[in-house]
């Protein structure tokens, strides 16, 4: 009988180089503040997530972000984003900045830039100028409706991850939902799983049908 695909493997080598399990938002934020001590500029971003698919992104543009002195800093939750302005803005390191919020949190981020000192944005275009982009709903979101259910399913066949999926699909609670959102709910349900299909699908997905809060935060950090 056919063997499915090893999922633990492929887990493991989807997050190699990034931490994972209850620790992994404190273990990469160190790891990034560390790093930002020599950095010219910053992507903040909330969570590890958000992080793989920045990076994964910039390998795939050829972005040597380390070489430019380019560090993404996960916060762990937007509600920290005041506090890490006011230490690396105009009034700290005064080090050049950009960032990703999801929609929610658009609001958290507004006003610790204002906090900061970085500027008073009233609309999402003056949150760009400033290198700050809001994700709709949130980046997984973006990166899901971008892919289209059919890639998705294909990558969830190898991955080893469509039966789980579809357990979740035939849930009272999910089955009459959209594609969409019922794999936003399946990414949800952890942290790792999170962080691998950040990875997955930024590093699949046509680049012409990239998000344009991922492009635009790259453009703005090189």
């Amino acid at each position: 009988m056919a063997l499915g695909p090893d999922r633990a493997r492929l887990a493991r080598e989807a997050l190699a180089g990034y931490p994972h399990g209850p620790d992994a938002p404190l273990v990469a934020r160190d790891a990034a503040l560390a790093r930002a001590s020599s950095a010219r500029s910053l992507v903040l971003v909330e969570g590890v997530s958000d992080q793989v698919a920045v990076e994964t992104l910039a390998g795939r543009l050829s972005l040597d972000l380390a070489g430019a002195g380019v560090v993404v800093l996960p916060m762990g939750g937007a509600h920290a984003v005041a506090s890490h302005l006011l230490l690396f803005g105009p009034h700290g390191a005064d080090l050049s900045l950009g960032g990703l919020c999801d929609e929610a949190e658009e609001e958290y981020f507004r006003r610790g830039l204002a906090v900061a000192g970085v500027g008073e944005p009233q609309s999402r275009a003056e949150m760009e100028a400033l290198g700050f982009f809001v994700c709709v709903e949130d980046l997984e979101d973006e990166l899901i409706r971008a892919s289209g259910r059919e890639s998705i399913e294909v990558m969830l066949d190898a991955q080893g991850d469509r039966g789980s999926f579809q357990t979740l699909q035939k849930q009272a609670a999910w089955r009459d939902e959209p594609f969409e959102a019922q794999m936003r709910r399946f990414l949800s349900a952890g942290a790792r799983r999170k962080s691998r299909y950040a990875g997955l699908l930024a590093g699949a997905l046509p680049l012409e049908r990239m998000p344009e809060p991922l492009l635009g935060v790259l453009a703005r950090a090189e």
